[in-house]
């Protein structure tokens, strides 16, 4: 069952601001704050933010990966395998902390 949103008008948010950035960032929760009765914006934490945003991003990269394999375009494992194990060699051509190189 999914949460109630937490709505509050706009007059309400101007009155006491500091009451309602205590309860975004105590909750977790979005505030959507409405205008003449409309939704107008929305405020959250600046961690709920960045993890959203995170999350965002981890969606477009796995869709980006799907249609990728639809068109074709993947790489042998091998292959990738190869091109980090490179990698993890580096400069020296040996890597202590890489057991598999």
């Amino acid at each position: 069952m999914s949460k109630v949103p937490n709505i509050i008008p706009i007059t309400d948010l101007r009155q006491d601001a500091a009451s309602v950035l205590r309860r975004v960032r105590a909750s977790r929760e979005p505030v959507f704050i409405t205008q003449r009765g409309r939704a107008a914006a929305v405020m959250m934490s600046t961690e709920e933010y960045e993890r959203s945003e995170h999350d965002k991003e981890l969606l477009h990269l796995l869709a980006r990966g799907e249609k990728d394999i639809s068109e074709g375009k993947t790489i042998e494992s091998e292959a990738v395998l190869a091109e980090v194990r490179a990698l993890l060699r580096g400069v020296n051509g040996e890597n202590p902390f890489c057991q598999y190189c």
